[in-house]
This record gives C-alpha cells, structure tokens and sequence, in this order.
C-alpha cells in the first residue's frame, strides 16, 4: 500500500504563470501531476499547497481520494476560495493520476468508462472589425471546428468607445478607449447578423459577454440574439448578479454557459434546480479537482445542465488533460473550451491531449496519460525568472465616467 512522501509545486512557462502540482510516494516511480495553475496569485496557491496541504497529506494512503479532498477541504476552516480550491484541485488530480497509475487505467476508466469516441471543442475567432472576424471564423471552419466562439476583438470589444466619442468629463480616470453598454448592445447582434448572412446556420456560435453588462442589460442583448441560434451565450451575468438569472430565463431561450468564477458549490446549485442555465463553465482546477467536478457534473445531468469545462488561455496542459478525461466519462458532457500551446510547451508535457480538426483525443496511458519533464519545464522560465517579482493583476476596462467594468 503506497503512502505519500511528498507534494511540491513545480512552476513553469516563460513567466512562471504555470504551477504543476507533483505528489510522490514510496513505491519506486510511483507519482502522480496536477494543475494549480492561478495567473493572477500563483505564490499564493504555492504557499497554501507547500505549507498547509503537504505536512497535512504525507504519510497518508493516496487510494482514499474522497477522505483526503475533504480533508484538505477543511484543513483551513475557512473554505470555498479561489486559492484553496485550486490547491486542492492540483492535489485531486494527482491522486487520481496515482489511481489510474496503480489499476493501469486511464482516469476516463475509472470514472466509468468512456461515453464517447473523441470530445468536441470550440475554437476562438476574433477580429477587430467584421471583416477580420470572418476570416477568423473561416480559420476555424477549415481545421475542421462546427462550435466557434465569436468576439470583436476583446472582451467587451465592440462596445468600447473613443475618448472623444464618450465625452469624456475633466480629468478622465482612462487616457484609451472606455466602455459604452450601449454601443455593444447595438455592436453584437449587428455581428451576429452579418456572421449568419456570412456562413448560414451551419457553424454554431458562441459569445462569451464576460459579464460587462449590468444585468438588465444582459436580458435584452439575450433577447436580442435569439433570432441568431446561439450554441450558448456566456457569462452575461456577474456572479454577484445571479439572482436575475431567473428574469432572464423568463425573457430569453438563448442558451446560457455560466461560472467561469463559480468557486462555491452554492452558486451554481440553485441555478442548475431552477434550470436557469444550460452550461457549467466552472475551471477544474477552482472547482477543486476532479472529485469535485465529477459531482457538479452529477447535478447537473439529474437537472438537464450540460458541461463545458472553463480552460482559458492561460491555463496548462494538465488542467486540460483532467477536463478531457471527466469529458470522457460524462453523459451529459457539452463541449470543451480549447487550449494552444507552443511545442516547447507541449515538449514539456509528454502525453498531452492531442487535437485533430474539432477533436480532443486523451491519451490511453495509464493516469492521467499526461507527464512532466522537469527539465525541459525549467528552460521555459524565462532568464532571471524570479516568483518575488511576479506581479500580474487583471486588467480592467472603465465605463467613460471612471466606473469599473466587472470582468
């Protein structure tokens, strides 16, 4: 019976935004790799995995995946944050990569088998204008991508507006463009009529709001869109806000992806039992690992939610390993976001997820499949590299009168 002998944080790609989660035992070659990939505070999940999680978790049997979620669940008293959820998240998903390891199975088996032969996944198209947008979308369609989301440009981009445009009053608080609902309540469903005259019914579509609208607002632009068949609209609302999913539903039939900030299961529970939402878009990694999201996916099938597991960017090719293995197994799986990587990258996680035309394949290797060459991960931190120095807040968008934008 293995015990664990450690769990260390590995941090990788050229700034370092990358933590890689690796959990050892006694038996010879015997670990496992998760993602507790954070852009935004990565030391601190680092401290929380090292000083709180590690101590707490050696010496324990690895096979009892549930008791140690839980465990480490509580081990802080206060719970259900962004930062302890991604550090646990790291760990489940090395657990079960141990698991997998142990039966000689790949994690997708031990979650019941798979429900189908490959995962769909959206692209990203974007533009600047119209123009660029559809030849973008044209991009996709040709290696072979049906879901492609949609954006002009940024997130909110087609409703910012110039300086000069927005009247900006004495001593304005931005020097750029600022952000007008108005103008993207008119700028997005003129995109999606030119995009529908462009390519027909025959490419679905999804648009990711990235909750930048206040919520009355939210409602009309989905109203607004129905004519347009979207596959799902995403986060129109902020989390704050999502008691007025209830008004929305009311109002709207476009199919609505929510959660990519859902850190508490009591976000998302309520409204997959009012079947207010028809998307969970909840990261693995900030839900709280595998265990946790195979139980979000469990409410959601009893409540017709389907999944499309948030990945972002940013994220590594680890946390897209997990989200591909519980797409595997999952019923009433949706779609998957999708990742790109540079081959130096991808050269650092043999066995990663392999994309062919609108497909995700996992590797059958036992675990996770996926593993880290450490070496090879410590030549993309860039020269000089140092985590003290690391200091990257998001960046926010303001309304003309100085008003932060929720992102």
């Amino acid at each position: 019976m293995a015990k664990i002998t450690g769990v260390e944080c590995i941090r990788t790609r050229h700034d370092g935004s990358w933590t890689i989660v690796k959990v050892t035992t006694d038996q010879d070659g015997l670990y496992g790799i998760g993602s507790a990939s954070d852009l935004y505070n990565p030391e601190a999940v680092v401290q929380v995995v090292e000083q709180l999680l590690a101590p707490l978790l050696k010496g324990r049997d690895p096979a009892n995946i549930e008791d140690l979620w839980h465990l480490m669940h509580m081990s802080g008293y206060w719970r259900n944050g962004a930062i302890l959820n991604t550090a646990i998240g790291g760990i489940d998903m090395a657990l079960w990569d141990i698991k997998g390891k142990e039966a000689n199975l790949p994690v997708y088996q031990l979650l019941g088998g798979a429900c189908r032969s490959a995962i769909p996944c959206y692209g990203h198209a974007g533009g600047n204008d119209i123009t660029e947008l559809k030849e973008d979308v044209y991009k996709f369609i040709e290696e072979g991508y049906t879901v492609i989301r949609v954006q002009m440009g940024g997130y909110g981009g087609g409703g910012f507006v110039s300086g000069k445009e927005a009247k900006l009053p004495v001593h304005p608080w931005s020097s750029g463009p600022v952000f007008d609902e108005h103008a993207y309540l008119n700028a997005i469903p003129d995109m999606f009529e030119k995009l529908r005259v462009e390519f027909g019914s025959g490419v679905q579509f999804t648009h990711d709001v990235h909750e930048h609208l206040s919520p009355i607002h939210a409602i009309q632009l989905s109203k607004r869109l129905e004519p347009y068949s979207l596959f799902y609209l995403e986060d129109a609302i902020a989390p704050e806000q999502i008691g007025w999913y209830r008004q929305l539903r009311q109002q709207s039939a476009t199919p609505q992806a929510v959660g990519e900030l859902f850190v508490n299961p009591q976000e998302w529970t309520g409204l997959m039992q009012e079947k207010l939402i028809d998307f969970i878009r909840v990261r693995v990694s900030k839900a709280g690992g595998i265990s946790a999201c195979r139980k979000i996916a469990a409410l959601g099938e009893i409540y017709g939610v389907r999944t499309a597991w948030q990945e972002g960017g940013e994220n590594d090719p680890v946390n897209q390993a997990a989200a591909v293995h519980l797409d595997m197994a999952l019923w009433n799986f949706g779609i998957q976001e999708i990742n790109h990587f540079k081959q130096e990258e991808l050269e650092a996680f043999p066995g990663h997820i392999v994309r062919q035309g609108g497909y995700l394949y996992p590797s059958d290797k036992p675990g996770l499949g996926i593993d880290i060459d450490e070496v090879q991960a410590k030549t993309l931190l860039r020269e000089q590299w140092s985590s003290s120095q690391y200091h990257r807040p998001y960046p926010l968008d303001r309304k003309a009168d100085g008003t932060l934008v929720r992102p």
